[in-house]
């Protein structure tokens, strides 16, 4: 939490005048029982309407005061709370970039969002309702306390037992609630990403008429995150009945004596008014206490969870500077490469091979054999369990970060476009390439066609996430605006699976003929894609089983055959092969 203190520092200024002319309206509020009873005691008493007139032109002036220092109270409390919310929404979301997809695979993007949005708005306000009640109430309540005193010293005994046991009741419920905060903000992060989950999958729920399944486990997450609700929110209601309870009975206690005191005359009624009214300052602040306490318990619990997000350390670490890189006879080199993405779960296991500048490097296998955790490990996205990975003879840990992603373009298996126009979709290749640069890369990526089908060319809108376009659309786009980039090496991880055969083979035809220095690895399932590749690594269960040429494999290795004659069968019918279904 004291890192999170830290983005108050930048408005020490407003977090100091907040509170400070908070305390300037309290004390107008703690004068106003005594001018009163003056009013009661020298005006009503005496009959002394000059004393009632001039009693209650200060009583105007009071107000008044006290609703400036209020608006000025507020106004700095919402300059310090919003820019310390806006200055650590941004500080988190850096902080997230800069962490690599290990750390953001065990986060889950559901959580990042929550903390990202419902925490910090949470932790914006509680700062603002602390700089502006945290000191106030307090102050009332022990101003009244000591305002008490001043009038009678017997009568303020009253408070002096009254406000321990207040002080009490709300510490047990602090100290009890905070954990249950926390428990409703992890149900919340459940029923969060189920709901993001469902929206995703919606047209996958309709197809297998699981819409009843759904909304069963929604409502029982549901039901969970009202039940953990209920529970903090009977313990915090149990606040103000109890503090009532003893206010109230304070009350009593206090016009009774009062009441005695007043007949006996050792003090008037004007005073013993005063004393009633300083108690009924503390009944509201308490219920503005109450209501600070449950605030301040959910921005508790939420800023813990923004702070432990702030602990996770990026377990990747770069070079302040590009080593010196020099030519190699092998671009990409793997030697005896193991990954888990869990510990003790390896996704591939001593995976060698060599790969030389302009080659087209193929990767096939069934699902799961880490096709794609191995393209993911030549950027550097994760870090080698055992062995290494060597890109133009130097590890790649060695390299800086923007070095290594210069040499490299990486085409995801899931295509993703970002709100915007075409043409700035293009740009995050190359932030200052040129409409003809653009349109040369669609014509590669096939999806020049695409553009010119729309009235606005570059400048068509995309919709969040690309949805305005079908999913072989994106793929060319999202390829395109890889080879912008004109990197060194070029990796399709399943980029084309949603393209006719005739599109995909134009395209891999049209990457051929690009600059002979371009490497290409093909990640995919179907062995047209990869056949005429100058290499093919065949992939089984975390394995490297095979790797050759198309020929040699048909020829050699029994995986690459039963995926081939799966693919052709009447070739396997020409060559007398069985292919099992």
């Amino acid at each position: 939490m004291k890192r999170l203190s830290s983005y108050l520092s930048k408005y020490t200024k407003e977090a100091i005048l907040a509170p400070l002319f908070k305390l300037l309206e309290a004390l107008m509020d703690l004068l106003v029982p005594l001018v009163v009873a003056y009013i009661i005691n020298e005006g009503i008493t005496l009959n002394n309407k000059q004393a009632i007139i001039n009693s209650f032109i200060l009583l105007i002036v009071l107000a008044f005061a006290g609703m400036g220092f209020s608006f000025t109270a507020q106004y700095f409390a919402a300059k310090a709370s919003v820019g310390f919310a806006s200055d650590l929404r941004q500080s988190l979301f850096d902080h997230i970039m800069s962490l690599s997809y290990k750390e953001l695979d065990q986060s889950g993007s559901d959580t990042l969002i929550t903390r990202m949005t419902s925490d910090i708005n949470q932790l914006q306000v509680g700062v603002n309702l602390a700089l502006r009640l945290l000191l106030r109430s307090p102050f009332i309540v022990f101003g009244a306390m000591i305002m008490a005193f001043t009038i009678d010293a017997r009568l303020a005994l009253i408070f002096v037992v009254t406000i321990p046991l207040l002080t009490l009741v709300v510490y047990a419920i602090m100290l009890k609630s905070i954990p249950l905060f926390e428990k409703v903000q992890q149900k919340l992060d459940s029923l969060l990403g189920m709901t993001r989950e469902n929206l995703n999958g919606v047209r996958v729920i309709r197809a297998f008429c699981k819409e009843d399944d759904e909304i069963k486990e929604f409502e029982k997450r549901s039901i969970d995150l009202t039940f953990m609700n209920r529970t903090v929110g009977r313990l915090s209601a149990l606040m103000n009945p109890l503090t009532y309870a003893i206010v109230n009975i304070a009350s009593i206690v206090l016009i009774y004596s009062g009441a005695l005191s007043v007949n006996v005359g050792t003090i008037r009624q004007g005073d013993v008014v005063a004393l009633y009214n300083y108690m009924a300052q503390i009944i509201v602040e308490l219920i503005k206490l109450a209501s600070l306490t449950i605030t301040i318990n959910k921005s508790w619990a939420c800023g813990k969870r923004v702070a432990a997000l702030f602990d996770v350390s990026p377990s990747l670490t770069y070079p302040d500077e590009a080593t010196d890189i020099k030519d190699n006879t092998y671009q990409v080199e793997f030697k005896d490469v193991s990954f888990a993405y869990e510990k003790g779960i390896d996704a591939i296991s001593e995976v060698s091979f060599k790969t030389k500048k302009g080659q087209t490097i193929g990767v096939i296998g069934s699902t799961g054999s880490g096709k794609s955790t191995i393209v993911n490990l030549i950027p550097r996205f994760y870090d080698v369990s055992e062995g290494e990975v060597r890109v133009d003879g130097l590890n790649v840990k060695d390299y800086s970060r923007k070095a290594l992603l210069d040499k490299i373009a990486i085409v995801p298996q899931k295509a993703v476009l970002f709100e915007g126009t075409i043409r700035e979709n293009m740009r995050w290749g190359k932030e200052d390439a040129s409409d003809e640069e653009i349109y040369e890369a669609l014509k590669t990526a096939q999806a020049l066609e695409v553009v010119e089908g729309k009235k606005e060319g570059l400048d068509h809108i995309v919709e969040q996430g690309g949805r305005n376009f079908s999913g072989g659309q994106r793929q060319r786009l999202t390829i395109a605006r890889a080879l912008i980039k004109k990197p060194e090496i070029l990796i399709l991880d399943d980029s084309s699976s949603a393209l006719d055969f005739a599109t995909d083979s134009r395209l891999r035809k049209a990457i051929s003929e690009l600059d002979k220095q371009l490497s290409v690895f093909i990640v995919s399932q179907r062995t047209s894609s990869i056949m005429n590749a100058d290499l093919i690594l065949v992939m089984d269960d975390g394995k490297l089983v095979a790797q050759g040429t198309h020929k040699q494999l048909l020829k050699e290795s029994r995986v690459y055959q039963e995926i081939y004659y799966s693919q052709f069968p009447e070739e396997a019918g020409r060559q007398g092969v069985k292919v099992y279904a």
